[in-house]
């Protein structure tokens, strides 16, 4: 297809048949498991499963065969699955699953509430995280099928667990591994971009381990007057305590055992892309006047957010709303934990690491107990000549500039799953969760116009694994 017929295509598909279902699947409140544990009895993941579904049959593509697996108390999995002229596969991968709906929406928007304005950003929980996979995925194979253009083996996975750390994955990919084969490429939706005005590959995923840091120093709580300047404070400990893993000047971990020597490429590749975003990559974080970021080089932020640990406090129990709070020395705290590991960093180890500094010599002779545990990070294989050309040239053909190559400070745990499966294979990770998009916050959106010349690059991807497969 030449570009033109290739862009009006996807651009008149997505107009007609994606974005109107977005809308639909936007409404559906379907929460991953880990936020709604009667997800099952509401019904809205079969909801949102059926309206994909629908879709997918109403579009009526050649050769197409769905599935959807549930297999026992699991959340669903949706296999879609085109013979091919060449026995290579291609995997697509997205998922259905959303985040909860978080406070802070702008007036106007809310989790449910599809909104389009006026530049193509379609607002609402889980348009760009991940809904758009499953019909980007379509739209890809269907704008192959529509030109007689052959292509390899496509399977479409679209699991629904993804935010809860993909737990049900990994039984269906044991049960159904036949179907779904052996893949020699792999299409990753799930992740982001520095920006809207090229393509964007993701080369690695930072590990991630959660842990519950209890303190305890007291039965019960007492008159902080009374036990004030004789009993420890607990948030006295935990403050020493987080003090012996993070520099409280910096942000920088101080353990060691949680870093490791950053391959030359990926320098490379992160001091390129700090040379195209510059001063925008924290443009996109809504900092508060006068609030700094925890370096001055761009790409040192970078590989602050690609290959380094950080810490982040993310919840805590014990402690009563300041509306609530009397002057009472609390019995003990609770903090959860999100310590962000580099890539290839053993997870099981660095979990011990961290464990293992915060529970030695308990300040005040506190009890410290340190529960939970986490999810490896992954480093891309080498990237192919072909692949490596085809997201170039694509990127110049629909967007004018050349592809970028950058590691993101998430987590798919689908990607190291794959990668451990399927190690002779090729990655395209990419999405479009770019600058103020906002996944997992108020406010997320997807960026259509983006999308729809992102889906325009799966398609001449999808051409280039086939070419280089003859």
């Amino acid at each position: 297809m030449q570009t033109s017929q290739l862009a009006d295509h996807i651009q008149g598909f997505w107009d007609r048949d994606i974005i109107p279902t977005l809308h639909e699947y936007i409404r559906i409140p379907n929460e991953s498991p880990m936020f709604d544990p009667d997800w099952k009895a509401n019904g809205h993941m079969a909801r949102a499963v059926q309206l994909v579904s629908d879709w997918i049959e109403r579009q009526n593509v050649p050769g197409g065969n769905l599935q959807v697996f549930q297999d026992g108390d699991r959340t669903p999995v949706m296999l879609l699955e085109f013979p091919g002229d060449i026995d290579n596969t291609v995997l697509f991968y997205g998922h259905l699953d959303k985040q909860p709906p978080m406070v802070g929406w702008r007036e106007g928007l809310g989790p449910w509430t599809p909104i389009l304005d006026d530049e193509g950003r379609l607002y609402g929980r889980g348009g760009g995280d991940d809904g758009y996979a499953v019909f980007a995925s379509l739209a890809t194979v269907k704008a192959l099928k529509e030109q007689g253009q052959p292509h390899g083996r496509i399977v479409i996975l679209i699991e629904c667990s993804e935010e809860s750390g993909s737990s049900d994955l990994p039984h269906y990919i044991n049960t159904y591994a036949e179907r779904i084969g052996t893949p020699d490429l792999v299409i990753c939706l799930d992740s982001g971009c520095g920006n809207y005005d090229q393509l964007w590959s993701t080369t690695s995923l930072r590990g991630l381990t959660a842990l519950n840091l209890k303190v305890e120093v007291l039965k019960e709580g007492v008159h902080s007057g009374l036990g004030g300047g004789f009993v420890p404070n607990p948030f006295t400990v935990v403050r020493k305590l987080l003090s012996r893993l993070e520099d409280a000047d910096t942000g920088a971990i101080l353990l060691q055992d949680l870093y490791v020597d950053i391959p030359d490429e990926r320098v490379q590749q992160a001091a390129k892309a700090a040379t195209v975003l510059g001063g925008d990559m924290v443009n996109d974080f809504p900092l508060l006047d006068g609030v700094s970021v925890l370096a001055d080089a761009p790409v040192e932020l970078m590989l602050n957010n690609s290959w380094r640990p950080a810490l982040a406090v993310t919840g805590q129990d014990g402690m009563p709303a300041v509306e609530k709070a009397g002057n009472v020395l609390l019995p003990q705290l609770t903090y959860k934990l999100s310590v962000r590991l580099p890539p290839t960093l053993d997870v099981g180890a660095a979990t011990a690491a961290v464990k293992r500094v915060l529970e030695a010599d308990p300040p005040f002779g506190a009890h410290i107990t340190v529960t939970g545990g986490g999810e490896p990070g992954w480093n891309a294989p080498p990237l192919a000549p072909w692949l490596a050309e085809a997201t170039d040239s694509s990127s110049r053909e629909f967007f004018g500039k050349e592809a970028c190559y950058l590691g993101l400070g998430g987590s798919i745990p689908f990607m190291a799953m794959l990668g451990e499966r399927f190690p002779k294979a090729q990655f395209l990770i990419t999405g479009v969760l770019g600058p103020h998009s906002n996944a997992h916050g108020p406010n997320e959106f997807l960026h259509t116009p983006y999308a729809k010349k992102l889906n325009c690059c799966l398609v001449r991807v999808v051409e280039a694994h086939y070419q280089q497969a003859l």
